[in-house]
C-alpha cells in the first residue's frame, strides 16, 4: 500500500478506530467518574466548612428534580447560555423558558436564592464541577452560575409604546447608531432600565446584538427592557417623528443638555464609539445635544454619555 493510499485508509477509518488506551468516558456511561474527582470533592468540602450544606442541597435537588446525568445536560442544544447570578435570577423571573440551571460545586451566598427560585419555577438545577461552568461560558465572569434558556426575542415597536402607556408617561426612547461594543450596549440597557426609559432601538447591521456578554453587562436588565432591532434607523426616526416624538442626536456641536428642553415625548440617538452619530441619521434629528467637557479629553464613552443624557431627561420629568 502506498503512502497516499495508507493516508486515505487512515482518514476514512479514523472516526471508527478505537482510541488509544481502551475505553473512554463515553464507553463507561454515566456511572464513570475520573479518579481526580475524589480529591476535588475533598477540596469542595473543605471550602464549605463541614461540607454538609453542599451535600444536603444536592440530595434535595435529586429528590425534587430527579438529579440527571451531568454529561447529558451540558451543551447548548441550540439554546442560549445566560451566565452570572443576576442575569440568571432575572431570566428566572422573566418570560423566557429556562430549561436548566447549572451551579458550580461549592458555590455559596446568593446561590441559595437562585436554587429556591428555580425550585419554585420547576426548573431543574444541576451542581457540576466549576470546569463545566467554565466550558459553558468561556471567558465570562459567570460567578459559578449559568442557565440554558430559550433564545432572546427582540421586542416590537408596539411593546415600547405599551410600556410608556403602562407608566402613564410620554415615550422615552434610546436609539443606538452602530454601537459595536457589547459591553457598551449592555451598560446602556442597564442604565435605560434604571432611568425609566421605555425601550431601546438598535440597527440589525454593523452593531452589537443581544448576546451573553451584553446580558452580563446589563446585569439582568435585558430581561425587562424592550430592545427593538430595525433595518433602517433613519426610516425609524421618521416613523417616530410621525408619532409626535422629538428626536435628538448626541454630538459635541449641540446645545448643552441641561439647558435644553427635554420634556415631552423624546428619543435620543447615541452614536458609534468612534465616529459618533452618522451624518444621515443626524440630519434626520430635530435637535442636537452635547455634554460639556472641562478636562483634557474631549469625549466620553458612549455608555457614559448615554447615562448623563438619560438622567437629564429623567430630572426634567421629576421637576414637573
Amino acid at each position: 500500500m502506498s503512502k497516499r493510499d495508507n493516508k486515505r485508509y487512515n482518514d476514512k477509518n479514523r472516526k471508527t478506530a478505537p482510541k488509544r488506551g481502551g475505553k473512554n468516558r463515553r464507553d463507561y456511561g454515566a456511572e464513570y467518574e475520573p479518579k481526580k474527582r475524589a480529591s476535588s470533592g475533598g477540596r469542595r468540602r473543605a471550602a464549605t466548612g463541614s461540607g454538609r450544606t453542599g451535600v444536603r442541597i444536592k440530595r434535595e435537588l435529586s429528590a425534587d428534580f430527579g438529579y440527571a446525568d451531568i454529561e447529558q445536560n451540558i451543551g447548548t442544544d441550540g439554546l442560549e447560555v445566560v451566565a452570572g447570578r443576576n442575569p440568571v435570577t432575572e431570566v428566572l423571573n422573566g418570560d423566557r423558558d429556562v430549561e436548566r440551571v447549572f451551579i458550580a460545586d461549592g458555590a455559596e451566598g446568593s446561590v441559595s436564592k437562585i436554587v429556591a427560585l428555580a425550585k419554585e419555577q420547576g426548573v431543574i438545577v444541576d451542581f457540576v464541577p466549576k470546569e463545566k461552568i467554565d466550558a459553558m461560558a468561556p471567558g465570562v465572569k459567570h460567578q459559578g452560575v449559568v442557565a440554558k434558556v430559550s433564545e432572546y426575542k427582540y421586542a416590537e415597536m408596539e411593546d415600547i409604546f405599551a410600556r410608556a402607556d403602562a407608566s402613564d408617561e410620554d415615550a422615552f426612547i434610546i436609539l443606538l447608531d452602530e454601537i459595536t461594543d457589547p459591553h457598551n450596549l449592555g451598560a446602556i440597557i442597564r442604565t435605560a432600565e434604571c432611568a425609566g426609559a421605555h425601550g431601546i432601538i438598535i440597527p440589525k447591521r454593523r452593531a452589537a446584538s443581544l448576546t451573553q456578554t451584553v446580558a452580563l453587562s446589563a446585569a439582568g436588565a435585558i430581561e425587562t427592557m424592550p430592545v427593538v432591532q430595525v433595518t433602517n434607523l433613519g426610516r425609524t426616526i421618521d416613523e417616530l417623528k410621525e408619532k409626535g416624538i422629538w428626536v435628538g442626536a448626541a454630538d459635541m456641536d449641540g446645545e448643552t443638555y441641561y439647558e435644553a428642553n427635554l420634556s415631552g415625548p423624546i428619543a435620543i440617538v447615541i452614536g458609534n464609539e468612534g465616529k459618533g452619530v452618522g451624518r444621515l441619521v443626524k440630519e434626520k434629528c430635530d435637535f442636537v445635544l452635547s455634554v460639556p467637557m472641562f478636562g483634557a479629553i474631549n469625549s466620553l464613552n458612549a455608555s457614559n454619555a448615554a447615562a448623563i443624557l438619560m438622567y437629564g431627561i429623567r430630572r426634567q420629568r421629576l421637576q414637573k
